[in-house]
């Protein structure tokens, strides 16, 4: 069994612990090329159902599409708003949702449930194992991105119908995040959602349990 002190080992574990879901921190620069190729690189290397992969990344840059989607996600954030008690809208009136135009890099990671064809090994009893798999695509970008000093916000304030038809996707593909990518000023230590008191972070002995869920 490794040395959990052992440096690779440790810094996986560092990168875990100061990974952030990024809204203000980015400065706009540009994520050099050979940098964004080894996070997709990590993407690509997730493990998936079947040996499927049946994830795709579309990369957005246009400024056009950029103020299209941002512009899409303002009337969401209003929507969700508009839906909340008083005290709660007051908390999320202090919480930036996006990045988007800050990063100057959309990442839309896209499900593609034919991929793979018919006979899926591993879905058969579990039609959502390839959504899982994308799932876990997106955390190896955000790992590897973070590890390169990259911030990563995942945008969810969006119709799906909307952002398909914005980046150009058939029918059939589900569009399951838009990742604001780039360079930041910094990582904040504590959560946006702790910092701004709408959210505590649950502590691990509440989320194990032994041999049986609790009742």
């Amino acid at each position: 069994m490794p040395d959990p002190t052992d440096a690779p080992l440790s810094d996986l574990y560092d990168v875990i612990a100061r990974r952030r879901d990024v809204r203000a921190e980015f400065t706009g620069e540009p994520v050099p090329e050979d940098v964004l190729l080894r996070v997709l690189g990590a993407a690509h290397a997730a493990p998936s159902v079947g040996h499927s992969q049946p994830w795709d990344f579309v990369l957005v840059r246009e400024p056009g599409t950029l103020d299209a989607f941002a512009t899409h996600v303002a009337t969401e954030r209003d929507t969700f708003a508009a839906s909340l008690p008083a005290d709660r809208r007051a908390t999320f009136d202090r919480i930036k949702v996006e990045g988007i135009r800050e990063s100057g890099l959309g990442v839309v990671a896209t499900y593609d449930p034919t991929r793979g064809g018919q006979h899926v090994l591993g879905r058969h009893a579990i039609a959502d194992a390839g959504l899982y798999s994308v799932c876990l695509a997106i955390q190896n970008l955000w790992l590897a991105a973070t590890a390169e000093g990259l911030g990563v916000g995942w945008v969810s304030f969006y119709r799906e119908p909307f952002l398909r038809e914005l980046v150009g996707a058939p029918e059939h593909v589900r569009p399951v995040a838009w990742l604001c990518v780039g360079d930041v000023e910094r990582l904040q230590q504590v959560p946006d959602l702790e910092r701004h008191g709408w959210r505590t972070k649950r502590p691990l002995e509440q989320a194990v349990h032994a041999e049986r869920y609790p009742g």
